[in-house]
């Protein structure tokens, strides 16, 4: 779709979608991370809230694993704003991706089990998880996002403010797209979407650049952002990379090396939390078979599907076989297209980057990358357990939404 211009101003546009929000719920909530994004959103709802003596609720989703920095704003924040406030600090155990290594997949933030080696003591205000009866310890971040909206509107008309923008990723642009493509929006505005039960998520800021961003700070001095990203600035780093999420993710771990040059005390305790991190730090950046970036060559005597089975023998037999199961699906899927034959070992670079056709070196490099969802095949991380649980209950009318 292309983009149409118009002469209302983005900031306008978000206050005029925070005020309409405020028109027609009770009930609102914001994610809030102690990013760039959600601390304008922050701000910009407060601004809304303080004007109509209203309280609105703030979740964070702790991971444990995060800069200093960001707490430090996080409270600061959270004490400019205290009078209009139902702060939810959720320091629960939360399952997340861990691609640094093949023999840990999955991470857990505060797990009770790997207390002497947590990143850092949960905050003096952490909630009291006995207050939220949807949680189980150990479940995935994606399912207790949802299961939170849910509790919190407690069947009531609900809105929760998201601060993610269009413009920083493809995936977070079909976040927004996808679910207004089958019309599942809050007063047909494009701005939102229907989550579950009464609950829509309000995207604010949907429109906005990251230049956006850094125009309202420069705007609005008295208003605080998070200095981490001076210190990124200072290291070199583009604002299009400069993002605050958990260090060992599939795409966030390209930013793990930072942690030891501007914060060197929470970079020893991140290395010590989770295996692969310091390996995974030092090759990220690193070109060739270490991380199965840009040009990979194959070691003497190998044919690709040579080197990949090796490299899937190396692994522990719980991920082998999941990646067995995820080659097995790729070939499928290619032979239900009609391809002839046997898969090539390799094909043109250019082909395969854009994932017109199969290779086995396609797949070797996603064992080179610890790419355990595949998502260099076009395959895709699949619901939780406890989530399927939870449609299944939805789909026989125990649940309501």
């Amino acid at each position: 779709m292309i983009k149409q211009y118009n002469e209302t101003s983005v900031l306008q546009a978000a206050r005029d979608r925070i005020s309409e929000t405020f028109d027609h719920f009770k009930k609102i909530y914001l994610s809030y991370s102690g990013g760039k994004d959600s601390t304008v959103m922050f701000h910009l709802i407060m601004d809304e809230a303080i004007k109509r003596n209203r309280t609105v609720g703030v979740v964070l989703f702790d991971l444990e694993a995060q800069y200093k920095e960001t707490i430090d704003h996080s409270e600061l924040m959270f004490d400019m704003y205290k009078d209009n406030i139902d702060l939810h600090w959720f320091c629960g155990e939360i399952k997340l991706r861990n691609a640094l290594t093949n023999f840990e997949p999955q991470w857990c933030a505060w797990d009770e089990e790997a207390k002497d080696i947590w990143v850092r003591e949960k905050p003096d205000r952490a909630s009291d998880l006995s207050q939220y009866d949807f949680y189980v310890p150990k479940m995935e971040f994606e399912e207790i996002m949802v299961l939170f909206g849910q509790w919190y509107a407690k069947g009531e008309p609900c809105a929760a403010f998201i601060g993610i923008r269009a413009d920083e990723s493809l995936h977070r642009y079909c976040a927004i797209a996808t679910w207004q493509k089958k019309g599942l929006m809050f007063n047909n505005r494009r701005w939102s979407t229907k989550v579950i039960d009464q609950v829509y998520n309000i995207y604010p800021i949907y429109d906005w650049r990251t230049e956006d961003i850094w125009r309202y700070h420069g705007k609005y001095q008295d208003k605080p952002y998070n200095k981490i990203y001076d210190k990124m600035q200072m290291a070199g780093v583009k604002l299009s990379q400069q993002r605050l999420c958990q260090p060992y993710g599939d795409d966030q771990k390209q930013g793990l090396w930072l942690y030891h040059i501007i914060e060197p005390d929470t970079w020893f305790k991140l290395i010590a939390r989770v295996n692969g991190a310091n390996s995974g730090a030092l090759y990220i950046r690193e070109s060739g078979n270490i991380s199965g970036n840009r040009k990979v060559t194959l070691p003497d005597g190998h044919t690709w599907k040579s080197f990949t089975n090796l490299l899937l023998q190396s692994l522990p037999k719980k991920t082998q076989e999941h990646y067995r199961h995820r080659f097995k699906k790729f070939l499928w899927g290619w032979k239900q297209r009609g391809y002839p034959g046997e898969i090539p070992d390799q094909a043109p670079h250019e082909l395969e980057s854009k994932c017109w056709v199969p290779s086995w070196r396609r797949m070797g490099r996603c064992l080179l990358r610890n790419d355990y969802w595949c998502k260099g095949l076009g395959q895709t991380q699949p619901k939780s357990e406890a989530y399927k649980k939870f449609k299944a209950l939805k789909a026989t009318g125990k649940l309501k939404g």
